[in-house]
């Protein structure tokens, strides 16, 4: 069984369901409410753990209902929360709306903010023995900063999905093994180049998804596009953070780029096929071998 961390942000999802999204100033009547577990660093370690990872979460939730119900999720689900500190305050939050076949999102910190490098170092040993380490950009930027300092120390791959979209510091971009923006974070991390001189710059390292059109990279002699599997999308939210498990499980298995980025997608779109973030998040049975 592989080893994989996920460095991260764990939140509740308040997800509401309408016909259409509201415009500045308008209220529209939804269709139903949900709250659900969510976070992208919850996200990616409960989709890593069900698709047969060994997982250990470091991440700060607060000391209310929702993140009780957080960290129990994140144990049903297999995921080690050894590394998980209840905060004093609130946990994070993401307000999702669902509509016109896709969601938007406004997140809130929360516990989330306290995700700091002297969290991360208490976790070194874990780190120091894992196949891949995961992160995102719900976090401090210097946690993130410092992580890929220690992990180009410790000789461990790191894959950064910066999401949500911020500016990328360069040094971060040139220490990460991995790098998985979707086309409006790319613009962000890339704004004075096109998405094919991007990839041609990071060979073997950055890889654009791009939804319905696939994931696109360069493997150092030319361009490369792994299409997606055409599915019936129920929710979106968290197909992201299932491609990105199940890209670092299967690389961490020791499959090929081509192979990792086909269970990769396979995986992301079973995902959208139930509703919440980790509803659909398929087990290592569901994917098969691709």
């Amino acid at each position: 069984m592989t080893k994989i961390t996920v460095i991260g942000s764990c939140s509740m999802d308040l997800v509401v369901t309408a016909p259409k999204r509201p415009r500045a100033g308008e209220t529209l009547m939804g269709d139903s409410f949900k709250t659900v577990p969510g976070g992208k660093g919850a996200n990616q370690a409960v989709a890593a753990s069900r698709l047969g990872a060994e997982v250990y979460l470091i991440g700060c939730v607060g000391s209310d209902l929702y993140g009780e119900e957080i960290v129990r999720n994140l144990q049903q689900n297999g995921v080690h929360t050894d590394f998980v500190e209840v905060m004093s305050g609130e946990s994070g939050t993401a307000h999702i709306v669902i509509a016109e076949e896709d969601n938007s999102i406004i997140v809130v910190q929360g516990a989330n903010r306290h995700v700091t490098p002297e969290l991360v170092l208490r976790a070194e040993n874990v780190l120091a023995e894992s196949a891949m380490v995961l992160i995102q950009q719900e976090i401090p930027v210097e946690t993130v900063r410092f992580v890929s300092r220690l992990c180009r120390k410790l000789n461990v791959p790191l894959m950064l999905n910066p999401a949500p979209s911020r500016k990328t510091e360069q040094e971060v971009i040139d220490a990460v093994s991995f790098l998985t923006p979707n086309e409006h974070e790319a613009a962000m991390l890339f704004d004075e180049m096109t998405v094919q001189e991007a990839i041609r710059k990071y060979p073997g390292k950055l890889f654009v998804t791009q939804g319905e059109q696939g994931v696109r990279y360069f493997d150092g002699e030319k361009e490369v596009i792994i299409p997606s599997y055409p599915v019936v999308a129920v929710d979106t939210t968290g197909a992201g953070d299932t491609f990105n498990a199940a890209f670092a499980v299967a690389l961490s298995e020791g499959r090929g780029l081509e192979k990792s980025l086909q269970f990769a997608n396979k995986a992301a779109s079973i995902s959208v096929s139930k509703f919440g973030a980790q509803g659909g998040m398929p087990v290592r049975g569901e994917v098969g071998n691709v």
